[in-house]
């Protein structure tokens, strides 16, 4: 490659950090960087050992971000400076230097997605529910299939999942199964798999060996563990317990200990039944009962906005948003953004990172 070409590739790998740097608001992340590091060195900090879990995950995702941003400058100044020299002693050189450019794509690709992670909680953890559509057992082996595939996902981003209830299915499979997605950004991404999911394939439950089309909802919404904006009334709770249910191992009756929380004025129901205690389970019930709350509002304020504006793109809830063929071809195509792969066992394996970047870059 020419050095002029070199030149041109980098410019244009520094015109798309600058967009980067831009969306990314530097000053503002020093600043927050700042004030974390002084709440850090509060030696109160600790007597509050939640809001110290807090903090000190922040206080990493601010830093680890600033610390992705400075490398990347620095790495394109270098390569700058790079290209000069190497033009000077040859092709070999410059080979290395178009080398050294290859290597930056990836991460800078990276930071890319993450600037257009700018939503209000696109930072918070993600509470998922998968729920099986109409076809009985078939459905409901789908969304087993659907919570291995996003439990993998997890696994490669290095996020940490666990379950908060569980039903299982008639015969086989799951009917509804919620979970918790901790990690970073990790509403963010997951917020792009929210919708109905759907399955063609050969059932193995079907002695004809049939065709079958089976669907799966999944919802996801942040974990908000607190919102001011958001205010719940005793009056308006309904709390019942019940003894937790399943198919054994794991998911085997332990205890009356269940907790499911009805809120009167909405109708929401939000329910967990794996934790430890009914102390504990009615917790996570009422972090859930925030969380949806949250949402709801963010509905009302788009249908609002939709209403001022006329026309707003926005979320669909509940609309199909992707389909996973198995015969007579292999395909999975996301219908929102027309990204697809003929590679079916890697996207149920987890490989579903390029479906997210996509939507996130069209959305």
């Amino acid at each position: 490659m020419l050095a002029e070409d070199l030149k041109n590739k980098i410019k244009e790998l520094r015109a798309k950090f600058d967009g980067i740097e831009k969306a990314s608001d530097i000053p503002a992340l020093e600043a927050r960087n700042e004030q974390l590091k002084a709440a850090q060195s509060d030696p109160d900090l600790y007597s509050d050992l939640k809001r110290a879990e807090q903090v000190n995950r922040e206080a990493k995702t601010v830093g680890d971000k600033l610390g992705a941003l400075k490398k990347m400058k620095s790495d394109l100044d270098d390569l700058e400076g790079l290209v000069d020299l190497a033009a000077e002693e040859g092709d070999d050189a410059l080979a290395e230097v178009s080398a050294e450019i290859a290597k930056i794509e990836e991460p800078l690709e990276k930071l890319h997605i993450q600037s257009l992670l700018k939503g209000e909680y696109d930072d918070c953890n993600a509470i998922m529910t998968l729920h099986a559509g109409a076809g009985g057992t078939e459905a409901q082996d789908w969304v087993s299939m659907l919570y291995r595939m996003y439990q993998m996902f997890c696994d490669k981003m290095g996020y940490s999942y666990e379950e908060l209830e569980y039903l299982a299915g008639d015969e086989a499979g799951i009917k509804t199964v919620t979970f918790k997605v901790s990690g970073e950004n990790a509403y963010g991404y997951l917020k792009a798999e929210k919708g109905v999911h759907r399955l063609v394939r050969i059932s193995p439950f079907d002695a004809g060996a049939r065709r079958h089309t089976s669907f799966a909802s999944l919802d996801v919404m942040p974990e908000i563990e607190n919102d001011t904006d958001i205010k719940i009334e005793d009056k308006d709770l309904r709390i019942d317990t019940y003894r937790s249910s399943g198919a054994g191992g794991q998911h085997i009756n332990k205890t009356d200990s269940a907790v499911r929380i009805t809120h009167i004025p909405t109708g929401i129901v939000t329910s967990c039944q794996t934790q430890r205690s009914q102390t504990q389970n009615k917790e996570y019930a009422m972090r859930m009962l925030i969380s949806k709350l949250v949402e709801l509002r963010l509905q009302e304020q788009m249908a609002k906005a939709q209403d001022i504006k006329g026309e707003l793109k926005k979320i669909e809830w509940g609309s199909q948003i992707r389909s996973y063929v198995f015969c007579p071809y292999t395909l999975v195509k996301d219908h929102r953004t027309g990204y697809e792969t003929s590679n079916v066992q890697a996207v149920m394996d987890g490989n579903i990172f390029d479906f997210i970047c996509d939507y996130l870059r069209k959305s």
